[in-house]
């Protein structure tokens, strides 16, 4: 008679067996997946190619790299693509797609873990894509735990139009979105358009409603800008000369072999004129306004000159602009806290003997551990360093944008390009994420998949 408890039991465990290989099988699949989807998202680099079929001499790089990949990895190449079960290739437009995105949550998830619902700025900035839609670009400015100011790209959405009342919506929707609150906002960061900064119901004003401690400044780079360029028109004399000048100085480089000219090298005669708030023309003057801007704070200046009390009533003044964290109370606190302060910095430690500026006075507050012992003065020293001073992280997400979506890759969806821009631009942030974080990311996000 046969035994039938001993023959269920061994089907039961070949099954359990063949189960085993098979999600092993997988998690080395989606690894590989994983892998070629990292290096075409640190380049920016498009996924797919014209003709993706078995046959096809242009499968486009995703396909391309994982066939490479495998070609070098034997114990890999017997279990991707052809010889991967037809329902589990881990190949399909749609996979890729969710694996990019899972990559995108979770560079997302570490920001804001980094942020750790701490105070934070916006910078918003809005431009048109090669497909002429209107997009609006996001980036939080914030002091992390070690006293280092951060500005990371956080999304790029599409706005149906750029009215500040859109783009106020568009802006809390992505903050509710990532699970930020509009009440932690405490600094605005825009260019000089009248939609963003203008006199009256633009996007600064509409936020200010939301939080009034959220001090917007118009950047200082366009500032400039718009000042050389109003100079420029009113001394028209002067800009001549400065040409002139600029010519006959190129002639004399040219003559004694110092410069080479040739094609894309010194053949412009006049003085390049830059557009009138472009961002690029005036970065090598941004280290400067934010010395000059940092020095609100006059924190280093009290050090400096032992303690003057005319420097110390500014400080005070300033925390008066935040009411929410500077009641009265706490005003007499922080006023308690600067005499220990000033004196501490003047007679402590040699780290706060050699400060180039309010960054430096953050990061070795928390190298000195005195960030919980001079709490409400860190906590200045904070919303100062939020306040953004220009707009170039936004500006740079446009410019990567138009690297990613360009005239081939113009069909591209949103959400796809918001994924692949987040990862291209933290990729800083990116390369330290694990692929297994990514998998469990990606297993969650459809219920039919494989369990790990």
């Amino acid at each position: 008679m046969l035994d039938l408890s001993n023959q269920s039991q061994s089907i039961h465990a070949a099954f359990e067996k063949q189960s085993d290989q098979q999600k092993t099988e997988y998690r080395i699949r989606l690894n590989a997946s994983i892998d070629v989807t990292r290096f075409l998202l640190n380049f920016g680099l498009s996924f797919r190619g014209h003709d993706e079929s078995e046959s096809s001499k242009n499968k486009g790089l995703f396909l391309g790299l994982l066939e490479w990949l495998g070609n070098r990895l034997p114990n890999v190449d017997r279990i991707i693509l052809k010889h991967a079960p037809k329902n589990d290739m881990m190949t399909l437009p749609k996979i890729r797609k969710d694996i990019v995105s899972a990559c995108a949550q979770e560079t997302m998830k570490a920001i804001i873990d980094d942020l750790d619902g701490d105070y934070f700025g916006i910078l918003v900035d809005e431009s048109k894509d090669i497909s002429h839609h209107e997009q609006m670009a996001l980036a939080l400015r914030y002091v992390d735990k070690k006293g280092q100011v951060n500005e990371p790209f956080i999304s790029l959405v599409r706005v149906s139009d750029i009215s500040a009342k859109s783009l106020k919506e568009a802006v809390l929707s992505l903050l509710i979105k990532h699970s930020l609150s509009p009440s932690k906002i405490r600094g605005q960061g825009y260019d000089g358009a009248s939609n963003m900064q203008g006199k009256m119901n633009d996007l600064k004003a509409l936020i200010l409603q939301e939080t009034p401690s959220a001090y917007s400044v118009h950047c200082f780079a366009h500032q400039l800008q718009l000042t050389l360029v109003a100079v420029a028109k009113k001394h028209k004399e002067r800009r001549d000369q400065l040409r002139d000048h600029q010519a006959e100085l190129l002639e004399q480089l040219l003559e004694s072999g110092e410069v080479q000219s040739g094609k894309g090298l010194n053949q412009e005669r006049g003085l390049q004129r830059p557009g009138d708030t472009r961002w690029g023309s005036c970065c090598k003057t941004l280290d400067n306004f934010v010395i000059l801007f940092s020095s609100i704070v006059h924190v280093l200046g009290v050090i400096e000159c032992e303690g003057d009390v005319n420097d110390s009533e500014r400080i005070i003044t300033l925390a008066k602009h935040y009411p929410d964290e500077f009641g009265e109370l706490k005003l007499q606190d922080l006023s308690r806290q600067l005499g220990t302060f000033i004196w501490h910095m003047q007679h402590g430690d040699p780290k706060f003997s050699d400060l180039k500026g309010i960054g430096d006075l953050a990061k070795a507050l928390v190298e000195a551990n005195l960030v919980e012992t001079y709490s409400l003065v860190y906590l200045l020293v904070k919303f100062t360093l939020i306040l953004p001073v220009a707009t170039a992280t936004v500006e740079r997400a446009f410019s990567s944008m138009k690297y990613i979506k360009d005239e081939l890759r113009s069909s591209i969806s949103d959400a796809f390009l918001n994924d692949c821009l987040v990862c291209y631009f933290e990729k800083k942030v990116f390369v330290n994420i694990s692929n297994d974080v990514i998998i469990d990311r990606f297993q969650n996000m459809k219920a039919c998949r494989v369990q790990l």
